[in-house]
């Protein structure tokens, strides 16, 4: 009972969104009340802890409804100062192939916001270009989804491996460099297939023609690509530890797919459009706003979180100067949600989008009406939000019981590595991926599950930092189908209400990287 009671954390969820296809707002509010009655009921968690852990999960959807906003927000500029236009027909330039774009907007581009911000925002931005290209709005949910995998084991300038591992014996530079090591290590023969699998999602869901040849054609440069960017993150983690990874070795990625699109290398010569919205017309008038101007919010993006996280006196103002964090909830210690406006990528996309209409010489305005216009579109996301982060903070805080028994997230990890401890290197990547699907977050999830993976290495005899790789590996992967970023992807392309039709499309791709994480761990181990 206490297994299953665990583990409805995830099971509901999947009950009501994709079985019975309810609207997450109605799914996930369910699936909390039942959740938490059985945390009552079954763990034995007390009235007061379940409420302060509510009111945690309250407070922490806000934070993200304010990244969400920032997001879209400062597309709705882009969109009012006619930049969007301009961004398109850069992208257009390069390849008008369809398959070409997925590539390098939601893998590359994504990956470089991943690395620098991480919080679910590389989907949140991705997803919404990629509809203003013409992709519908369920295809650009899903393969923005899929393509904020990888990098994720790097995301927000390395945070899951420098904080998700600080809990470890042995923790020190030394072992974070192993671990990324071991990381893209792995990932040289599973995320340089994620371009490949983002067209064969692109082409058998969303396409009109499914005929194979149109993926097949498509196999030498996403490889390419695909290799570009885990060789160049495997050299990046060797020469200089996990923080820069995803940053660099996306940018390389966007280098040479640049290059080699609008040259055509290895690639076919008729281009695909098959996923256009049925609607769509791309239009005929160019742009006379030049592409510098039109990238240089997204450049402005990337700048600041990159100084709010590297330059150490900016990052202590960006955390210190506004916070609202609310901390010692009801008064147990241990239960709290921080939210340091400033450091957050919500505040860094609205600066960007404010300071845009000034470096596209537009007026104030656009900024206002882009901004009234956003506001509405986050009410439906915040009312399926506000329920899952109650489900999930309940879960992370049900070690505080009356009854004295551990957590039910440590209660699962223990029961698997019990049963499953034989088959271990296949067991965790999974295991990082369940706890980023329930805590949507890579880095707790490691900080959830790293113990855990440490003893079942050393109690099973592998090579304790290629489990802990793959632990964060596969926490990346859950990014895929954690609900809540599920829920701010369907928000920014105006899909609310359909979260299911998308965890459907991306939970294969998710269960696929999971498995092949495992057979990548296998690998590796022969070669160490």
């Amino acid at each position: 009972m206490l297994f299953l009671t665990g583990i409805s954390a995830i099971l509901l969820p999947f009950i009501f969104l994709v079985l019975l296809r309810m609207p997450a707002k109605k799914g996930m509010l369910f699936s909390s009340i039942i959740f938490i009655f059985l945390a009552f009921l079954v763990w034995g968690m007390e009235f007061q802890v379940l409420s302060a852990s509510i009111l945690e999960g309250f407070h922490r959807a806000v934070t993200i409804l304010f990244i969400l906003l920032g997001a879209i927000v400062l597309l709705n500029t882009l969109r009012q100062t006619g930049a969007v236009d301009r961004i398109n027909e850069g992208f257009r330039n390069i390849s008008p192939d369809m398959r070409v774009q997925v590539i390098i907007v939601a893998f590359l581009f994504g990956g470089l916001i991943e690395g620098a911000a991480g919080f679910g925002t590389p989907a949140a931005v991705t997803g919404p270009l990629m509809v203003a290209l013409g992709f519908t709005p369920l295809a650009a949910a899903t393969t923005a989804l899929i393509a904020d995998s990888t990098s994720v084991s790097f995301g927000a300038v390395g945070t899951p491996v420098i904080v998700g591992l600080s809990n470890i014996e042995g923790y020190g530079p030394e072992m974070l460099q192993e671990v990324a090591v071991r990381i893209t290590m792995m990932d040289i023969f599973v995320g340089s297939l994620v371009p490949f699998i983002l067209v064969t999602v692109l082409t058998i869901a969303f396409g009109k023609t499914r005929g194979m040849s149109s993926i097949m054609s498509m196999l030498p440069w996403s490889l390419f690509i695909g290799f570009t960017y885990t060789l160049s993150a495997f050299a990046y983690a060797y020469l200089f530890g996990p923080e820069f990874v995803a940053i660099l070795a996306s940018l390389t990625g966007l280098a040479v797919a640049t290059i080699t699109a609008k040259k055509g290398f290895l690639l076919p010569k008729e281009p695909w459009q098959d996923a256009l919205q049925d609607d769509f017309k791309i239009p005929d008038v160019k742009s006379e706003m030049s592409l510098l101007s039109a990238w240089s919010p997204y450049v402005i993006v990337v700048v600041l979180l990159l100084l709010t996280r590297i330059v150490e006196p900016i990052k202590q103002f960006s955390q210190t100067a506004i916070d609202l964090s609310w901390n010692t909830i009801l008064g147990i210690e241990g239960i709290g949600s921080a939210w340091q406006v400033l450091y957050s990528p919500g505040a860094v996309l609205l600066l960007a989008a404010f300071i845009s209409v000034f470096t596209q010489k537009k007026k104030l305005s656009n900024f206002a009406a882009a901004t009234k216009q956003s506001m509405g579109t986050i009410q439906g996301a915040a009312l399926a939000l506000l329920p899952t982060l109650a489900l999930v903070q309940v879960f992370t805080n049900s070690g505080m019981n009356a009854n004295d028994l551990v957590s039910m997230p440590q209660h699962i990890a223990t029961v698997m590595a019990g049963s499953l401890g034989g088959m271990w290197l296949f067991v965790a990547p999974y295991l990082g991926l369940l706890g980023s699907f329930i805590t949507g977050s890579a880095t707790v999830s490691t900080l959830t599950f790293a113990p855990i993976q440490y003893s079942a290495a050393i109690d099973t005899g592998l090579n304790v930092n290629l489990v802990l790789g793959q632990q964060i590996a596969g926490a990346a992967a859950g990014n895929m189908i954690c609900v809540h970023n599920v829920v701010a992807a369907a928000a920014v392309v105006g899909m609310v209400g359909k979260e299911g039709d998308i965890i459907r499309k991306t939970l294969l791709p998710a269960l696929l990287y999971g498995l092949l994480l495992g057979i990548a761990g296998t690998i590796v181990l022969l070669i160490i």
